[in-house]
């Protein structure tokens, strides 16, 4: 096991997911992408491009938030779209969650298709404000 590789997953989060919503290595934090689902129990929430993008918006911030962290500290995203027709519609939101300047690198691909049926997925890579010693608790954020 490597000392310098932490978990993290979202106390809120009723069901079980087989990954980590967080991964911390050194500096930085590794978000699982989310897509457009309810936290609680984990069913999709279908909408349009823009109630889509702003669910997993709003579920990164979140995730953000539990490990101490905000968009701020974003330094990339990825979102995967299954249509990049709506790419104007999506940057709208999207963007509305950064502060003015402070946008991530940014990859963003067309896709087949997601799970659910949902039309966004949307991962983060943040900087961690304090770097984390290995011989810290792996779920206590810093």
């Amino acid at each position: 096991m490597n000392p310098f590789i932490h978990h993290h997953n979202i106390q809120e989060s009723k069901h079980t997911p087989a990954f980590s919503h967080v991964v911390f290595d050194g500096d930085y934090a590794f978000f699982a992408g989310q897509l457009a689902a309810d936290r609680a129990d984990g069913k999709f929430k279908l909408g349009d491009i823009e109630e889509e993008t702003r669910t997993s918006m709003d579920l990164l911030g979140a995730a953000l938030k539990s490990v101490g962290l905000d968009f701020a500290d974003v330094v990339q995203a990825r979102v995967f779209m299954t249509d990049l027709s709506d790419f104007q519609r999506m940057n709208k939101v999207y963007i509305s969650y950064f502060p003015p300047g402070r946008a991530p690198a940014r990859t963003c691909v067309g896709v087949a298709s997601l799970l659910g049926g949902t039309k966004i997925e949307i991962d983060f890579v943040a900087r961690m404000r304090k770097t984390r010693a290995a011989d810290e608790a792996p779920d206590r954020p810093r």
